[in-house]
This record gives C-alpha cells, structure tokens and sequence, in this order.
C-alpha cells in the first residue's frame, strides 16, 4: 500500500541523475487511498531554495507542467508532492530530485575535432583522444561534466570514466537534432593537476550504414563539445572547457566502427600529440534527451566454451543479444585476440554468418563482419570494446601463442535502459518462453532506437516499430524512447510530405531525391508510423505532447498520401479503365508499397523455398499493393481525425472524419466483394479488413470464417508476413475463432511460433524458418517484429486490455479467452494509474478472476459467458462456471 503518491518523474532521461530542460512535466502516480478526482499539493526547492507550493486541478497527475520559473542551467531541484485538500492531506511522497541540463544559450565551449592525418576510410578509422589539462583548488563541492558529440564518445577525468551511458551521444538525425550528456565527476576531481580526455569515433555520425555498409552522410569531420563546471564550499566557481588548447593524439584504438567492430592495441604510447581543430563542424543546438541512456544491462558468462583445434575456440553465451565481449585477460605482451561475433554455428560446430550476408541481384555479396581485435601489452588489460556494438550469441576466438580462459570471457548485454512495466506467465512453459524471446527480441533492438535487426542492418525502420510498439508498451515504458526516435523521423521528413523507411536516416534520402532508394520511400505500413506511434503513446501514456510535437508531420504525411491517391493510379487500372472510376480517387495504388512483406515462402518440389522477391524483383515491385495502401491510408486518415478532436482542432476532425470515410468506402468498392471475401482472398487481406473495421458488420462473420477456411488449407498454419501477423490473433478470437487462434499458437510446425523454440531460439527469427530442418540458418535470427504475437497473450490470454477510448488506463478490461491446455494465467501493468494485478486459474469448469483495481481507474471484468461485472479500486475476485465459454 502507498499512502502517498508515489513514482515520481519527469518527462526526461538522464544516466545518473534525470537531466531537464527549463521547465519539465511532473507525473507520479495516486496513492492507494487516493479518490478519482483528488486534488494535488506540490512543493520545490532550487538550489535548496524553498519554491511557493502550488495546488493541482481535480485528478490532474500526469504531464503536469511545470508551474514555477523556467529553470537555468545547472539548477538542482528536488520536488514532492502529496493529495488531498489542506485540512484532509496524504503523506507527502519521497523527494524526487533532477538537474537542469546547460541549456543551449549558455554553452560556451567550442567544437573541436582532432587532428587527422589521412584517411583509411569508412569502418577503418582511428578514435582519437582529446585532451586538456587543469588545476583545482581543494574543496571542491561539486563537480558536473557537459558534454555531446559528432560521433561516439566517452569522457574521462584523471581516467575515471564520466558516468555509465554507453554510445554517447545517441543516435539522432545530426543535421536537426543532437543531446547532450550530463554526468556527477565530483569523485574524480582533485586538488593540484587534472586530465580530462575525449575518446572519439566515428560512430553513427561518420561510420557505416545498412546492410550494404553505406557511408553515413551527416558530416566529414568529428567533434566534440564539453564543459566542467566545478562548485567550491566556499561558493565560487570555475569553468574548463573545450577550446583551442586542447590536444589531438592517437588512442588505442585503432578501428573503431559500430557495424565492423573495434581493433585496441594496448601498446602504443600517447604522444605528444597536436593542437585540435576549432570550429570547424556545423551542429544543431544542444539538447536534453527525454530517453533513458544506454547502458550495460547485464554482464554474462560463456555457457560454454569448446576448442575447435589451436588456437581457435567457440563461446556459447546462451542467448542472442546487443553488446559486446569484455576480456579480462588478453595474454602476454604483443598477444593478438581475434573475436568475430554471430547468431548461429554449423553442423561442424564453427561459427557461420553467411545468412547475414547482403545480397543484391547482379551485385556481388557484401560479406557480414563483427570483428573485435586486442593486442595485448602484457600489464593485465581489459579489453571492453565500448565503440561498437553487435548482435550476437556466439563468438569465435582466435589467439595464437596463448591459452584462452573461458572466465575471462563476459558478455555485456548493452541496450537502452528501459524500465519494465508489464509481466506474464502461465501454464504452459512453451508460451513463457516465447514470451521471454519476443522480449530479449526487442530488448536486442532497443539500442537507442527501435532497429529492425542488432547485426546486418541496424536500422531503425518505421515499419517494425509501428507493427511493435502496442506490444513494447505493454512489456517497458518507452514514452521517453519512443518520442526520441520520432524527433528523427520528423526531421528526415521528405519535402513532399513522405516519412522515411528508417530514421535516423544516415543516407539522407530527404537530400538525394534521385536516388533509387528515394523511389521506395513513402509506403504504406512504414511511413504510417508518424500517425500511429504517437496515437500508441497517447491511448498507453495519455501524454497529449506526443500527439502535439507530431500533428504537423503527420498531416503532411496524410495529405501526401491523400493527393497521391488522387494523381496516380496502378497500371492496372489504367488499362481497366482510361478514365478514373468515382472512388479512384481514395485508392492508393499508383506508389510504391512494400506490401504485407515476408509472408511465409512457398516451397517449390525440391523442397527450397522459393522468395518472389528475389526471383523476380520487377514482377514484385510493379505488383498491385492498392489493398494494403489503402487500407492503412484508412487508418492514418481516421486516426488523425481522432488526434484532431484529442487537440481541440474541430474541423480537421470534422474533415479528416469524413474522408476517412471516403477511403473506406472506397476500399469496400475496389477490394470486397458483396459475400464478404476480399480481391487478394489472403489471411493477411482479411486480418487486415477485420482490425482496421473496414468490412462491414453484416459481412464480419463471412470475411472471418473465409479467413478460417484459408488457415486450414494451410493445413491449420498461418499464411501472414510482416504487417498482419501481430493482429491475426485477436482477430480470430474476437470473430469467435478463439480454438482456431490457439491451435496456431500452439502450433509447432513451421511456419509457426512454436517452431522457432523447438529449433533453439533465443530471439525472434526474420524468416519463419530462419533455422531450417537441416540446421542451416537464413536471414537474421533477431527481427522482432513478428514477436508482436506476445501482445496476445496479455490482451486475451491473460485478458488485459483497456477499453476502448480509454486512456492511460483509466478504464480497462479483464476478459479472459481460456484454453483447455490452460489452467492459469497471471500478470501485471505497471500504467499511469498505479499498478494492476490480474491472475485467473481454472479449477474443474469453475473461472476464479482476481483483479487488483488502481485508485482513479475502473475496470469491467467479463467472464466466457458474457457475465460482466465493474470492479473500482482495490482487489476483485470473483468464481463463475464456465462449462460452456471455453476456447474449445
């Protein structure tokens, strides 16, 4: 019980202490007494300086803005806050402390790149240290450390590193947006001389890109930028910054790449160095990240480690996963470790990385490479190669002329640290651990933005985060990541209104609208993401901002596609018709479209598997995709009318309203029939009508069960790819197909979920048969979108969900779809409210439901049967028969 409110935040991340702009939102949850609409007292001291208290609206505890003086830079604030009117009060919650970032107006130092002496090129450059020496008086109080990059860096004073954020500053689009970083080096700080030192590479700013390893456009040269601010007892100040004294020399590090890898050789000296370059970079303003940092998440030993013949080992870690391998024993002087990282090892037990390997029709392969290197001085290093990161779960280990001790082998598990807010578990151990890979899956992707994959491309593509991200808020918060990353999309937005296929986007393809790629950019179910991400946030987070920072961007990307529905049509309704019929003018067919993307392949009599794509790229890029165009331009269209309304814009929504309408009906006309089927007559065409509402009431039931009669033809398999997967599911339970949608899900032949866990799998495959019968590995083994199927088994399975028009969970459901296989389920949701229990348990034909209600919310709790009751703060429990409600 918290009889005072509790989890107190703002709306900004921070390594070791939350960093803010000048005036951040409160948020903090009611204590468990609290009423509905309870009043709230908050007081502030800055600097230790008691602030006037202020008073909240009725039920406000969310997104409060800040209701004193904008803050300066460096400001340390502490904040609290209890309910309750004056005479009535709750006990005051725990102090929440954060500091004021240096804003922007008042950074004083300047850029300074290193001295660089030719160029090896892309993924084979040096870091650099930049450095500069001071002296301090005794009694220093406080020390704070700002600093941001062009580039990957870390920050020393007198070699302690500055905080525990990994890949600083974070990968944003560089030309709009850059963040700083702040870290406490007070300990580190001491009387007499002192060395402050910058390790720079080239990181997301100058290194590679995509699978093909393109070079990143953001910039020529690295910088860096950073200040030391130093408070004395005595209650003066001194500054160091950046400037024109500072040093370039080589570092250790003799390759740094984020793709490639890293090469360390502990041998050389610093030197004497040169001076820095000044000013010679172009950057945005400094910013302060609403993101949790990066760090090392876990640190894990081999699980095993077999020698394949001298001086060659093989590290099995256990799971796939983001980081990198420390070493804490490299051998004697001049020793070399070799380390290249991978998903899989063959049947002779070495490891392979062929399937990752990028392949273009015409084009020689561009061979996959995760390759760290250490050669050792012999004085008892540890390599810890921080300027880079891979995806993998297995390494091989070359090093002549010295043993190799499997415990000196740890791998860092290295990804954004988001704070879990939802669990689950039941009966049945196969479905907790397809749970706990689709978690691990996303998990591995989460390195500062959403990629769609830790190891060949890397690439925040918006597709798999808009397929994912109703999934990712019910297992972490990821308000603060997920409004990072849709600062890039909105600053690689094309001129015309088109969102990217991926942001950051490091080829700058809103600057190269002649190149190939640019053709493929704008597709439906990708640059739809800037309308549905920030929906997500809102109905998960009720934070109206995040529709607010998006509204413009998504209209542009609205009416682009709108106006592309109007001017251009499919070749193959031009030659139906020379003319435009009426409702043309709503399809959107005449651009470019991805399609529903990786259904399962067919196999052709051999027994390969057959992918159109690649055996007739023409065919597939000139194939009509107008079903699934316009079927999300529906969604976007209506959606923004939804976010109209949210923000008071009245005839937007009135507008948006009814051309949604408009394209729905369009929809109706062009691709469904009047029994009920639709023009493609695939699963994913109707899991697709079905949870968009595009067919009609009276055919629902027709369109689902054609949708069953196509899933058994596949012989009870699932025929959907990228875009429908995640809702077929709680399409067929919500049809009345819940024994059809369990039999998938506890399916375990290929394609299927199951499958995946009985061929070994830690994480989400790409390909369905992303390890095949023969062992043998294809695509990447850690794509999670299809991982989105866990969304289910909180929604229905365990039966969680809000209700709809509901947000931040004020009002939700619990309606349990049981299965025979199942006797319990159990699980919790860390929301906006507090938090919510939910367990179920069968015991003969009898369903026990216990909810724990949060104060100011309200849940419906629905039996099998339809039995329906409302449950409001503190536990519910409740016994019903349900004999006949079962999914059997």
């Amino acid at each position: 019980m918290n009889n005072a409110p509790y989890d107190l935040r703002i709306d900004s991340g921070g390594d070791q202490f939350a960093v803010s702009g000048p005036a951040p939102r409160l948020s903090w949850k009611p204590p468990s007494n609290a009423g509905r609409a309870e009043r709230y007292e908050l007081e502030c001291t800055v600097d230790g300086t008691q602030q006037r208290a202020v008073r909240t609206a009725p039920g406000r505890h969310r997104f409060f803005p800040w209701p004193w003086a904008a803050l300066r830079s460096g400001r340390q604030v502490a904040w609290r806050v209890r309910a309750g009117d004056t005479e009535d009060p709750s006990a005051w919650s725990e102090w929440h402390a954060f500091e004021v970032g240096l804003l922007d107006e008042d950074w004083q130092a300047r850029w300074i790149s290193p001295a660089e002496s030719g160029d090896p090129g892309y993924g084979k450059r040096p870091a650099h240290a930049l450095t500069t020496r001071f002296a301090a008086r005794a009694g220093a109080r406080s020390a704070r450390l700002y600093a941001t990059a062009l580039g990957v860096y870390e920050a020393y004073v007198n070699g302690e590193r500055a905080g525990a954020a990994e890949l600083s500053p974070g990968s944003t689009s560089y030309d709009r947006t850059l963040y700083a970083q702040a870290s406490d080096v007070t300990a580190a700080v001491r009387a007499g001389g002192n060395v402050i030192e910058i390790v720079l590479s080239d990181g997301w700013y100058r290194g590679q890109v995509g699978a093909f390893r393109r070079p990143a456009g953001w910039g020529t040269r690295l910088g860096a930028r950073t200040e030391l601010h130093i408070a004395y007892e005595d209650g003066s100040h001194q500054v160091i910054r950046s400037d024109e004294t500072w040093r370039s020399t080589p570092s250790a590090i003799t390759r740094a790449d984020l793709m490639d890898g890293q090469t360390t050789d502990f041998r050389g000296g610093p030197g004497s160095g040169q001076p820095v370059l000044v000013d010679q970079v172009e950057a945005p303003s400094v910013d302060w990240s609403p993101a949790p940092p990066v760090r090392i998440m876990e640190s894990r030993p081999a699980h095993s480690v077999k020698q394949l013949e001298d001086g060659l080992w093989i590290a099995d870690f256990g799971q796939n996963a983001s980081g990198w391998i420390a070493l804490s024993d490299l051998g004697p002087a001049d020793t070399r470790t070799v380390v290249d990282y991978g998903e899989h090892v063959g049947a002779d037990g070495d490891l392979t990385t062929a399937h990752l390997d990028s392949v273009r029709p015409g084009e020689d392969p561009v061979p996959f490479v995760q390759r760290d290197e250490a050669v050792s001085a012999g004085l008892g290093e540890t390599f810890e190669p921080r300027h880079t990161v891979h995806g993998f779960r297995y390494a091989r280990i070359r090093r002549d002329g010295a043993p190799l001790d499997a415990a000196s082998l740890t791998m860092r598990v290295v990804h954004t640290d988001l704070r879990r807010t939802g669990t689950f578990a039941c009966g049945d151990d196969d479905l907790n651990r397809l749970h706990q890979i689709a978690d691990w899956s996303f998990r591995g992707n989460a390195v500062d933005v959403p990629t769609d994959c830790p190891t060949r491309e890397r690439l925040a593509w918006t597709g798999d985060y808009q397929v994912f991200v109703p999934t990712a808020t019910r297992l972490y918060d990821v308000l603060g990541f997920s409004r990072k990353w849709l600062r890039s999309v909105r600053d690689d937005q094309l001129s015309d209104g088109r969102i990217a296929n991926f942001s950051p986007d490091g080829r700058r393809i809103k600057h190269h609208l002649d190149d190939r790629f640019a053709m493929m950019t704008g597709s439906a179910g990708w640059g739809d993401a800037i309308v549905a991400v920030p929906w997500e946030l809102y109905e998960s987070y009720g934070d109206r901002e995040a529709l607010a920072e998006n509204a413009e961007a998504m209209v542009r990307w609205v009416e682009w596609a709108l106006r592309t529905a109007r001017t251009a049509r499919h070749q193959s309704r031009i030659e139906r018709s020379a003319e435009p019929l009426p409702h043309e003018q709503y399809l959107w067919d005449g651009s470019f479209h991805w399609g529903e993307w990786t259904e399962p392949r067919a196999k052709a009599a051999d027994g390969t598997r057959v992918d159109p794509i690649r055996t007739n790229p023409l065919a597939w890029f000139m194939s009509d995709k107008g079903e699934v165009g316009t079927a999300f331009l529906y969604r976007s269209t209506s959606t923004l009318a939804r976010v109209a309304r949210v923000l008071g814009r009245t005839g937007d929504a009135a507008r948006y309203t009814e051309t949604a309408e408009r394209v729905r009906d369009a929809w109706r006309t062009e691709f469904l029939t009047a029994d009920g089927r639709t023009a493609g007559d695939t699963q994913a065409a109707y899991v697709r009508a079905l949870s968009l509402g595009l067919v009609p009431e009276e055919l629902r039931g027709a369109a689902a069960a054609r949708l069953v009669e196509l899933i058994r033809a596949a012989d009870t398999h699932l025929g959907t790819g990228f875009l429908a997967t995640g809702d077929l599911l709680p399409v067929l339970c919500d049809t009345g197909h819940a024994d059809i949608a369990y039999e998938l899900l506890l399916g375990r032949t290929a394609p299927s979920w199951l499958y995946l866990l009985d061929r070994g799998a830690t994480t989400i495959w790409e390909d369905w048969e992303g390890v095949d019968e023969n062992g043998d590995a294809h695509d990447s083994l850690n794509h999670y979108s299809k991982g989105a199927v866990i969304r289910f088994l909180h929604t229905h399975t365990l039966g969680l969900r809000q209700v709809p028009g509901s947000v931040a969970w004020e009002t939700f459901e619990v309606a349990p779809v049981t299965h025979p296989s199942l006797k319990w389920a159990r699980g919790t949701h860390e929301s906006p409210q507090g938090t919510i229990t939910v367990e179920w348990r069968m015991a003969g034909d009898e369903l026990t439901i216990a909810v724990d209600v949060p104060p100011a919310a309200t849940a419906r709790v629905v039996f099998p049967d339809g039995t329906t009751e409302t449950a409001t703060a503190g536990i519910f429990r409740a016994t019903r028969s349900v004999a006949k409600g079962r999914g059997e």
